[in-house]
């Protein structure tokens, strides 16, 4: 049993709470005195919680538990002292709007959404974003952003503004209607498209986005590939709905290395636009994806070869790396990603992980021309550029259910909120069982 601290998914009161082991299942376990117990499973199955805990060194600067001022964590967040982990990635939302209507969004996009900031309101967001984060890793997100045409324009001053790796989360139908879209953002400096992926079959797309889009999905990769440009593939699993589909996700994912780069698993969390009571509904964690992955794939990925991160807290993701070999086959690439399970200090973490996202989810570099290879040496890197490589990862969001305090202070992705606040992402997205947010909505332009 470990001792930590939560919010009551009712009132968001601030509660002790504990995370109990049984078995191989975790458990967060806490009670507010007016809504009573509340008892969420937030790992089911090997490897067990108690083996996987990588610990970490709290970045300089970050207090005990209980120091922030005023009515301390999670109400003060931007971020506060408690805080023990810098900024890894931005999160930068520069719409509302969105030209789908999924019946699962952690944004909750298209819903009262306010006026479209301007440009020059943006470009002074980002170089107070990159003030306030140092030098992070960028995701440039909404509602929707390729709706705005000026797109081009706002990956060009997210470069200017000092963001080395610039990403765009995407549904990618604008760039499956526009080809020439991808090489626009391209030539504006963008590195990397997150592209929302939930499956390989129109099923999974009709339940969680509403809509049949195996066929847009992918001409969105082909235009991205043909311009340079890394692609992730990313899935919201749901329970009973697309987490059958995970092995076929790696196989395509592997079909069409290297312009495809990664494969990101998000098991679907009670927060924004999705239906059902989070206390009560089924959910999948960590451990389920691992053990369907391996299942799914026939053994090419295995939970052996999956680890903890570096960067954020333990209990939230996992990754690793594969050589993409001829045949459709993959192998485990080295230590299988950014890191090991050693202890790391948080700030060494969070720049391995950076540079790992950077490196390996940016287009992928060209072999060396026969002709400029002089050693063994050169012959060496002209191998490792032959061979593509796949990253396998997943991350658990949070939600009022699962809330564990230790955890969101330990988050390494901001939201860098219209008031120039950054949030950890679960924070800024949380809402009560009543629909309420912590955050979202209420921090002022």
């Amino acid at each position: 049993m470990t001792a930590t601290e939560s919010l009551c998914p009712v009132c968001l009161a601030r509660l002790p709470a504990r995370r109990e082991v049984v078995g191989e299942d975790g458990w967060l376990v806490r009670t507010c005195p007016e809504h009573g117990e509340f008892r969420t499973r937030f790992w089911h199955g090997p490897p067990g919680p108690a083996g996987w805990d990588r610990p970490k060194t709290p970045r300089q600067g970050s207090v005990a538990a209980g120091g922030a001022p005023g009515d301390g964590c999670p109400y003060v967040c931007g971020l506060c002292p408690e805080h023990s982990q810098r900024t890894c990635t931005v999160v930068f939302e520069v719409t509302g709007r969105c030209n789908l209507g999924c019946p699962v969004c952690f944004a909750d996009a298209g819903a009262g959404f306010d006026a479209d900031p301007t440009l020059a309101a943006l470009e002074t967001r980002l170089l107070r974003a990159r003030r306030a984060a140092g030098p992070a890793n960028i995701q440039i997100s909404g509602g929707e952003p390729t709706l705005r045409a000026d797109l081009p324009d706002i990956v060009a001053a997210a470069k200017r503004a000092g963001f080395p790796f610039v990403q765009v989360n995407t549904n990618g139908l604008a760039l499956a209607a526009d080809a020439a879209l991808a090489g626009r953002l391209a030539a504006a400096g963008l590195d990397s498209v997150f592209l929302q992926c939930d499956g390989v079959t129109d099923a999974a797309h009709v339940a969680l986005r509403g809509r049949s889009l195996a066929r847009e999905k992918r001409a969105a990769m082909d235009s991205c590939a043909a311009a340079g440009l890394g692609v992730v593939l990313v899935a919201t699993l749901a329970p009973g709905v697309n987490e059958t589909e995970v092995g076929d996700l790696i196989r395509l994912a592997v079909s069409l290395a290297p312009g495809v780069r990664g494969v990101h698993f998000q098991p679907a969390a009670h927060f924004g636009r999705y239906p059902g009571n989070g206390g009560s509904a089924p959910r999948l964690t960590l451990p389920e994806v691992m053990a369907a992955l391996e299942t799914q794939t026939g053994g090419m990925v295995r939970v052996e070869h999956l680890h903890p991160p570096c960067c954020e807290h333990s209990l939230c993701s996992f990754s690793a790396t594969y050589r993409v070999l001829s045949g459709g086959v993959v192998a485990l690439a080295g230590s299988g990603g950014c890191c090991d399970k050693a202890a790391i200090p948080a700030e060494e973490g969070a720049r391995q992980s950076m540079a790992f996202v950077a490196r390996q989810w940016g287009a992928a570099k060209a072999a060396p021309a026969p002709e400029t290879i002089k050693d063994d040496f050169d012959r060496f890197l002209a191998a490792a550029a032959a061979t593509p490589t796949l990253s396998v990862s997943a991350m658990a969001f949070m939600d009022a259910w699962t809330l564990d305090l230790e955890r969101a202070r330990g988050c390494c992705i901001h939201v860098a909120a219209p008031d120039g606040r950054l949030i950890p992402f679960c924070l800024y997205n949380l809402t009560a069982a009543d629909g309420a947010a912590l955050y979202r909505r209420k921090s002022c332009a």
